[in-house]
């Protein structure tokens, strides 16, 4: 099962890359970020044509969130149980033996801002949730945009992006540890120590081609599915397209 999380920054203008990328990726699960759209609005006909089920949770304008699959989904679940928020964030859904849960993080601005404060919470909130869910589903991945970079190694400047800046602040990286210790894995880290590997770049200054980027799209996996993620990485080439998403899709593939 090969399963990848795009910010596709606006469904409605990347559908045809979208539609072009699973065609040539071919992958069984998709994470979208940043849909944009209202659900009457979300193109599950022309994703259908595609080969894929569509389930999502959107708004006008900002956030939203997809799951596409191959397969028939269960169980799904839109928002963190139990947390109000009017912001569509979160979507969950179970694929075969394998639970997925699809994030998009909160940016949260600048690091003391009340949006800060609000990142800070909502990460509390999916970390309490998915410790539940590892319960109920051992086979876990959790992936998205997480708006986190893990550490220096996923930051083409640490001395800007550093403990005190947005996306690499101590309390946002400590947050992302404490999912980590619930039992998850980085499925990137698990095949690769590589520096300066990124699945975000500015549109401005020149960010892709001088490689001024980020790595915050993450794709983690559970203790059970550790042995199984043979494979990982970040696919660049969307990101090179005419009018492209500033992010690139993150993916793991799960064999036997």
């Amino acid at each position: 099962m090969k399963i990848a999380s795009w910010n596709v920054n606006s469904l409605n203008v990347r559908l045809p890359h979208l539609t072009q990328w699973l065609g040539a990726f071919a992958p069984d699960v998709v994470g979208l970020q940043e849909t944009k759209l209202e659900d009457h609005k979300f193109p599950d006909t022309a994703l259908a044509e595609a080969g894929y089920r569509s389930v999502f949770a959107g708004q006008k304008t900002y956030n939203g969130v997809a799951l596409l699959s191959r397969e028939p989904v269960g169980d799904v679940q839109v928002g963190i149980p139990g947390f109000e928020d009017e912001q569509k964030r979160v979507i969950a859904a179970t694929v075969g033996e394998v639970r997925v849960i699809n994030l998009y993080v909160v940016n949260g601005q600048d690091v003391g801002t009340d949006k800060y404060a609000y990142k800070l919470r909502w990460l509390d909130a999916v970390h309490d949730w998915v410790a539940a869910e590892l319960q109920a589903h051992p086979k876990l991945v959790v992936m998205g945009d997480f708006n986190i970079a893990p550490d220096d190694r996923d930051v083409f400047d640490p001395k800007v992006w550093n403990d005190d800046h947005i996306l690499t602040s101590t309390a946002e990286r400590a947050a992302l540890q404490r999912l980590y210790a619930l039992g998850l894995h980085d499925a990137f880290r698990l095949h690769s120590d590589e520096a300066n590997v990124y699945s975000w770049w500015d549109y401005r200054m020149g960010g892709l081609r001088r490689n001024l980027g980020l790595r915050i799209d993450l794709t983690l996996v559970s203790d059970a599915l550790r042995a199984s993620a043979v494979e990982s990485g970040i696919d660049r080439e969307p990101r090179t397209w005419e009018r492209p998403s500033d992010h690139a899709p993150a993916w793991v593939r799960l064999g036997s």
